[in-house]
């Protein structure tokens, strides 16, 4: 089993900018990809950024690609996502999810992850 436990949401002006964090705990951290998904209301989940064990590999929504960044430390079994210039569609609950993997790759699709967050809301405001 791993626990996800995400911090860091709240609200914000459009423009400004907020850093969420994943504290895991249960297993071998590095062993496991990581992603971020957010579900605003009436939308389905989507993936917004995920990231490699080692974190070589990284990988982006188009609608954040240049705005948000994810990244790890393995050694604090934490992983982040910086998120700048915040637009009101950002608006959503933001969740992390786990997912073990031996290659060092990334994964888009919910169902590839175990292990989910109970999520942080983040409210854009414009």
């Amino acid at each position: 089993q791993v626990q996800l436990v995400e911090s860091g949401g709240g609200l914000v002006q459009a423009g400004g900018s907020l850093r969420l964090s994943c504290a895991a705990s249960g297993r071998t951290f590095s062993d496991y990809t990581m992603g971020w998904f957010r579900q605003a209301p009436g939308k389905e989940r989507e993936n917004v950024a995920a990231i490699s064990w080692s974190g070589s590999i990284t990988n982006y929504a188009d609608s954040v690609k240049g705005r948000f960044t994810i990244s790890r430390d393995n050694a604090k079994n934490t992983v982040y996502l910086q998120m700048n210039s915040l637009k009101p569609e950002d608006t959503a609950v933001y969740y992390c999810a786990a997912k073990r993997s031996i290659s060092d790759s990334v994964y888009y699709t919910a169902s590839a992850y175990t292990y989910w967050g109970q999520g942080t809301q983040v409210t854009v405001s414009s």
